[in-house]
C-alpha cells in the first residue's frame, strides 16, 4: 500500500481534494448466528477472470468470480498504480481470502460460502455504482447470501 505522503505532490494533492460521500445507512434487522450464514466476498481490487472484460477508469460494473475459481485464473486490472501488486501475485489470499472463507465454512464458524463472488474497481465514484451495487445485492439475495464481507483495496 502506498504512503499518500510519498506521492508526487500532484497526485497527493488530488487525493486529498477528493469529494468522499457519506452514506447515513444503518442496520435494520438483526442477523443470524454466523454459524447460520452464506457468505460472499465482493472486493473493490478490480478482479476477474482472465478472459473477462478488463475494467476501464471510471468503470462502475462488476465482476462475477466463481468460488472454485483456480487462483492462477484470476487478474487485477484495477487502473490504480499506486498499490503494490506483488502480494497478490504471490497469494490471491492477500487480496481475496477464499481460501480461508472455505475453511471457516469447513471447520463449522460459517454457514457457508457462496459459489459466487464479485469484484468491484475501487478508483471509481461510489455514487456512479448505486446502480450496479443494487443489481448485485439482488443477485445475491437470490442465491441466500446473507452475509458480505468488503475487501476495500
Amino acid at each position: 500500500m502506498v504512503d499518500v505522503s510519498t506521492l508526487p505532490d500532484v497526485m497527493q494533492k488530488h487525493l486529498n481534494n477528493l469529494d468522499c460521500p457519506v452514506f447515513d445507512a444503518k442496520p435494520w434487522v438483526q442477523g443470524k448466528a454466523l454459524n447460520e450464514r452464506r457468505v460472499a466476498l465482493v472486493s473493490s481490487a478490480g478482479l476477474h477472470k482472465r478472459n473477462d472484460k478488463h475494467f476501464v477508469g471510471g468503470d462502475a460494473s462488476y465482476r462475477s468470480i466463481p468460488g472454485d475459481v483456480n487462483p492462477g485464473d484470476i487478474i487485477m486490472s484495477h487502473v490504480s498504480v499506486n498499490f503494490d501488486r506483488s502480494a497478490f501475485q504471490q497469494d490471491l489470499n492477500v487480496v481475496f481470502p477464499i481460501q480461508h472463507l472455505s475453511d471457516l465454512a469447513d471447520e463449522g464458524v460459517i454457514g457457508s460460502v457462496s459459489p459466487t463472488h464479485y469484484s468491484f474497481m475501487g478508483a471509481t465514484d461510489p455514487r456512479n455504482m448505486v446502480d450496479d451495487a443494487r443489481q448485485l445485492a439482488a443477485i445475491m439475495k437470490a442465491d441466500n447470501v446473507d452475509t458480505v464481507v468488503l475487501l476495500p483495496v
